[in-house]
């Protein structure tokens, strides 16, 4: 039995969960409500206020989507309660973000600003120049969009600059000796 996959997931109050025979699965909560389709195997019940989880059988595909299963649906239920964040770092000279409505201007060493729409569900903060925290309700959009901008300037290894996750460790190379 999967560990993660055999383990209810907590209904807490004012947090609505429903789920159709074609397992698509409706989470509705104080942030907003998420809606994702699940696979056709994997049987889904709300039963008092927890949400079980089961598989069909002890197959290799049916053990990988049971614990992903219930790894998704608590994440949906986390996502319409509390939100999801990532923190962005920028570390260089002149590597700057800011706001303007809701667009992310950031100066990172092209001769022209970098813009980033927010997408729907998703929105972002700049406490100070260097920093940026992504916020939304979806997990997955939050860490892709997250991952979009740490694209334009990947943090590199010999003088550390770039765009990185604040828990990140940048793994530093010592230079070129000369003789």
């Amino acid at each position: 039995m999967s560990r993660i996959g055999r383990l209810p997931v907590v209904i807490p109050n004012g947090v609505t969960v429903s789920v159709t025979p074609d397992n698509v699965v409706t989470v509705k909560g104080s942030k907003g409500q998420l809606v994702k389709t699940m696979h056709k195997d994997i049987k889904i019940a709300v039963e008092d206020s927890n949400v079980l989880v089961t598989r069909p059988s002890d197959d290799k595909n049916h053990r990988a989507l049971h614990g992903l299963t219930r790894a998704l649906v608590h994440n949906m239920v986390v996502g319409v309660t509390e939100g999801f964040s990532k923190t962005l770092e920028l570390v260089g000279v002149g590597y700057r973000a800011q706001l303007k409505g809701k667009k992310l201007v950031l100066s990172l060493g092209y001769s022209h600003p970098v813009e980033i729409d927010a997408m729907e569900g998703v929105q972002f903060e700049t406490p100070d120049a260097n920093k940026i925290i992504v916020k939304g309700i979806d997990k997955e959009l939050v860490g892709s969009v997250a991952a979009d901008i740490r694209k334009w300037r990947k943090p590199e290894p010999y003088k550390g600059k770039g765009i990185k996750y604040i828990d990140e460790h940048v793994r530093r190379k010592e230079g070129k000796t000369g003789k």
